[in-house]
């Protein structure tokens, strides 16, 4: 707990991956005790070799493990996000139309789980609030755009409309 300030970071970094390779493989969410349960590392204590009388059944485990905090969790998943609408973009270019719908109803409900924490959690949660809205308005407009217009546009050119949508949402909100 000393160090926390120094590692938070990377652990919402490591929540954000893990969740996204979880969502790859599962189509879910991955709870906080699941990568709580993979942070657990055993290590047999390693016994000088000028010590000779002594035998490998002397040797004794060590457990080390690493906690993900729930604010750490709450923020890497809000960073899934992102990766999410990028997955939800590349999809559509890839002439996969049913994957953006998964993820906006995905997306949704991570965003209506956010909204019951509000601005009562701690500050961090609340400006990645705004990014996360921001993710899931791209992927449902990409929805949008694919019920709407979806059969007007060749599948191969479906990329290109949204990447230019996106520069201009981006272009309009001061994004970079």
């Amino acid at each position: 707990h000393e160090f926390v300030s120094a590692v938070f970071a990377g652990l919402q970094e490591y929540v954000e991956a893990v969740s996204f390779q979880y969502f790859i493989k599962t189509r879910s969410l991955i709870s906080v005790e699941e990568i709580n349960k993979q942070l657990i590392f055993i290590a047999e204590d390693r016994e000088e070799t000028t010590n000779m009388t002594s035998n490998s059944h002397d040797k004794q485990p060590h457990t080390w493990s690493l906690k993900v905090t729930p604010v750490d969790y709450l923020l890497g998943v809000a960073d899934l996000t992102g990766e999410l609408m990028r997955l939800c973009i590349s999809s559509v270019g890839n002439g996969d139309i049913d994957t953006p719908f998964e993820l906006s109803q995905f997306l949704r409900q991570i965003y209506d789980g956010f909204t019951f924490i509000g601005n009562t959690g701690p500050y961090e949660v609340s400006k990645k609030l705004y990014t996360l809205k921001q993710s899931l308005a791209k992927v449902e407009n990409a929805c949008y755009t694919l019920k709407v217009r979806g059969s007007e546009i060749p599948k191969h050119m479906l990329a290109d409309v949204f990447s230019t949508k996106t520069e201009l949402i981006e272009q309009e909100e001061g994004l970079p």
